[in-house]
């Protein structure tokens, strides 16, 4: 899979004006930036990342700017999940249950797959 042009860490993270980002590198920007700003102990779905970011109903372009992320970038991919605070990895899986262990370790509690709807994050007040 390609990876993105790796580029400093301020120019990733610029601010974005009020319009929604029109290039795909903008869009990878704006989604990368969201992602970098949901709080330790906190969690958030792929639909909301994306919402935030100026892209709605793009969810899965949030799932795909995730694996797409350089790797210096070091973003905290464990607090993204998808639809009602769900782990989108199989369970037993070695993704499932290496975010199962980042999150205990921020004090999230998963149960069953699933994070407690009080640890989802109001993406607009970020």
């Amino acid at each position: 899979m390609a990876r993105a042009k790796k580029q400093s860490f301020h120019a990733l993270f610029r601010p974005l004006s009020a319009r929604a980002p029109t290039s795909a590198e903008e869009s990878m920007q704006a989604i990368w930036s969201v992602i970098a700003r949901i709080p330790r102990g906190r969690v958030s779905s792929y639909g909301d990342v994306a919402r935030a970011a100026g892209l709605p109903g793009r969810a899965r372009l949030a799932g795909k700017a995730l694996r797409m992320s350089p790797e210096d970038m070091n973003l905290p991919w464990h607090r993204v999940m998808g639809a009602g605070g769900r782990i989108v990895f199989p369970k037993g899986s070695r993704h499932f249950r290496e975010q199962s262990r980042l999150l205990r370790s921020e004090g999230v509690a998963v149960k069953d797959g699933r994070v407690d709807k009080a640890a989802l994050s109001d993406l607009e007040e970020l």
